[in-house]
Formats: structure tokens, sequence, C-alpha cells
């Protein structure tokens, strides 16, 4: 019995061809295991520590991506910044009154069977209109009312001329029309109201003559690349024709209070830039008189800074002014005391002679404006004896004489008659010694 327990004592295994006994086997075995679980122990840790570098280094390479993110957007936001704060620049045209005698609509007739589109004006405006179309904004004055065929179309001394030639003046370019003149009345309030319309129709802004109390106290406001401009209108007078009672609010007259009023309004609106359509003057004076030198001190020192003037039918001097305001301050203000006639069949000295003139205006980065440039392309309202239809046109004054010369140097026939030439050179030494010389 006890040599079969020693038997058993003494059991050999064999693994790989070496004998082992069961003590030695099984604490063979045991190592094993621990070094086996060992080795995953160390495995494991390994891969923690592995996965939280990777981890780490992923953390910091989203943080700078971040980073990156944020600099890249604050660097978008700086150009952006950079690009709202340049300076920015615009052209505002101006022209003279807009007139219509019985001679330019009778020349304008043509026979349709629509009775309400016989009228075509746009002939008039060919050789110019390209100055007016391209232009940031334009405004002219008008000198007559569009109060209906059924009221007769007529002329001096009450205007009322066919509708077609206000949505001639929108195909050339024209935005704004100042209506605040001594002609506003010519056919009555239904009238002047008509001309509203009719201009509302033809989408041509327009101010200094009101269907309402409520339209009379809003400000006219454009925005011309971002910058906000006002404009306001008065007139000296309405040819003795009363304002009819209960509404006065139909047409701005030339007062102080309501200037200033009217000032204040827009600056409390952040106007940027005010302009003022003076209609104004002595007619066919070719000088400002003091009553105009005077309002036009007053407008500046109240916060106007362009101050267009019209009404006397021939032109007036341009200057650039630089105003001191009461606080000390300084700023440009410019003013032309009178445009001339645009369109027109006058005949007295100096009425067929006019320009569109140009304004080169920035707005600074500082918010301060600067009138930077003032130029001019003398015009002439020709008229052709000779023909008995479409004979009125707008002539480029300097590009027919350049035409002419060059068509001389050049051995050619010019197209131009020497009577014409000679005529619009006497005409162009009178624009600039009248206007004055751009700037």
């Amino acid at each position: 019995m006890r040599r079969n327990q020693r038997g058993r004592g003494n059991r050999k295994i064999k693994v790989f061809n070496k004998e082992y006994s069961d003590e030695k086997f099984i604490k063979n075995l045991s190592i094993a295991i621990i070094s086996l679980l060992a080795i995953l122990l160390c495995i494991a840790i390994f891969y923690q520590i592995y996965h939280y570098i990777q981890h780490q280094q992923f953390v910091k390479t989203v943080d700078e991506s971040i980073q990156q993110g944020i600099s890249d957007t604050n660097a978008s936001n700086q150009k952006k910044t950079e690009k709202k704060e340049t300076d920015t620049t615009f052209t505002l045209t101006a022209i003279g009154d807009v007139m219509c005698h019985n001679t330019q609509y009778l020349d304008a007739y043509v026979e349709t069977e629509d009775e309400e589109n016989n009228y075509d004006f746009s002939y008039v405006f060919e050789d110019i209109y390209r100055y007016t179309k391209i232009t940031d904004i334009t405004i002219g004055s008008l000198e007559t009312s569009f109060a209906g065929k059924e009221r007769g179309y007529s002329n001096y001394p009450t205007f009322n001329s066919p509708d077609n030639l206000a949505y001639d003046l929108k195909k050339i370019g024209v935005n704004i029309l100042s209506t605040a003149g001594n002609h506003c009345l010519d056919m009555g309030f239904s009238g002047l109201s008509r001309t509203i319309d009719v201009l509302n129709d033809a989408d041509i802004s327009h101010l200094g003559t009101y269907k309402t109390q409520e339209d009379r106290d809003e400000i006219l406001f454009k925005y011309v690349k971002g910058i906000k401009i006002a404009f306001i209108n008065y007139t000296y007078g309405t040819n003795g024709i009363p304002v009819p009672s209960g509404q006065e609010f139909c047409v701005n007259l030339i007062d102080k209070d309501l200037i200033q009023k009217d000032i204040e309004s827009a600056k409390d609106q952040n106007a940027e830039i005010i302009v003022a359509c003076m209609h104004w003057g002595t007619e066919y004076r070719t000088t400002s008189n003091p009553e105009q030198e005077e309002l036009a001190d007053f407008l500046f020192q109240n916060g106007v800074d362009i101050i267009l003037g019209n009404h006397p039918h021939v032109l007036e001097p341009m200057e650039k002014r630089t105003v001191t305001l009461e606080d000390g301050t300084q700023k440009d203000g410019f003013v032309i005391y009178a445009l001339g006639n645009f369109i027109c069949d006058q005949n007295a000295e100096n009425t067929r002679n006019s320009i569109i003139l140009n304004l080169k205006i920035t707005k600074h980065t500082d918010g301060k404006i600067s009138i930077d440039h003032a130029d001019y392309i003398p015009i002439y309202m020709y008229k052709n004896t000779a023909s008995k239809t479409r004979s009125m046109k707008l002539l480029d004054i300097e590009k027919i004489i350049n035409d002419y010369d060059t068509a001389l140097i050049n051995g050619l026939q010019p197209s131009t008659s020497q009577e014409l030439y000679n005529n619009l050179k006497v005409q162009l030494e009178k624009i600039t010694s009248i206007v004055g010389p751009e700037f």
C-alpha cells in the first residue's frame, strides 16, 4: 500500500520529450501562467499608454485646428472690417430746368393710333444721354406740369406738357426731379397732384410739392453705394398764384424756419449728406444775387453739404467752400447758383447753353465727406430751323468742336456747318466764363 503511494509520488510527466515530476510540472505551469498574465498586463498598460498618447495628440491637433480656425476667422473678419473701412466714392450728376414750350411738344409729336403715346422726346437726348445714364445718381429741376391732355397742353405763362416727357427723362437716367418751382401751381392743386402721380408712375423720385401733409413731412432719402443722402427743395414763390388755403403743405416755399426744421429732421434720421435744391435768383442774371449768397451761408451753417440752384434760366457760377461750423469743425461745401436750362425753346442770351454737372464725392473712413472734384459737360439746346420735325436737340458742344477740328486736320468735310461750329465755340467760352473752372 505504501509502495503504491510512493509510486504515485514519483510519477513522471513527459512534456516535449522531457520528464517532469507532478510538483515540478505544476510549478513550471504556474510560472508560465504568471508570466503570461504579466505579459498581457504589460500589453494592456502599453496599449493604455499608447492610446493616451494618441488621444493627447488628437486633442492637440483639434485644438490647433480650432485655434487656426479662430485665427482664420479673425483674419477674415479683419479683412471684412478693413473692406468696410475703405473710402467710398460716388458721382452725383445735376442738370438744369426741364422746360417744355409748345414748340417743343409740337416738334415731338408723332401721329400714332395710341393717342396717349403720340409724343416722343427721346431724339432730343440722343447725343448726351450717356452722361446722365451711367452716373450713380442724376437730379434735375421740373419747370412744367403733367396735368393731363384733357386740360390742354400749354406753355408760358402756364405750362402743361405731355406725360411722355417724364418717361423719356427716366430713360436717360434721371432719378430725381425737384418740383418746388414758380410753375408748380400753373394748373392748380389738381395739376400739381397729377404731376406727382405721373412721376411716380415713371419711377422718378420727387420732392418739393406734395399731396398731403404727411408726404411733406417725409424727407426724401436716397442710398448711393450705401451712403444715405437727404434731398430738400424750396422755391421763392409760385408766380403770384396763391397757395390753396388749407393745403399750404403742397409746396415748400423758402422759409428759414421750415428749412431748419427739415435739416434737423434729416440729421435725426442719420443723413450723411444733405443736398438742397433751391429755386431762387434773378431771371437771366448770370451772377448770384445777395439773397442767394445769404441763403447759401445759412444752408451751409445749418448742415447742408451741396446746393443746386435753378430758376434764372441761365447759368450762374459754382464754387467749393471750406465751411467752418459753430463748433469750430470744418467741412466741404459746394454751391452752383444756377444750372441754366436743360431743355427749352427760349431765345434770350445764354438761355440755350447749359451744363451737365458731375460732382465726385467721397465718404472717408472717419465719416467725413469731401467734395473732391467738379467737372461739367457743356451742352447747347440746338434748333434746326430748316427742319419741320425733330428740329430740337441737345448738343455735346466739345465733342462737335473736336469732331469738326479732327475732320479738317484729316482733310475731310466736317459733318457740322461752320456757322454752328462758330456758334458752339462762342457758347463754350460763355459757359466756362460764367460757371468757372473745373476743380
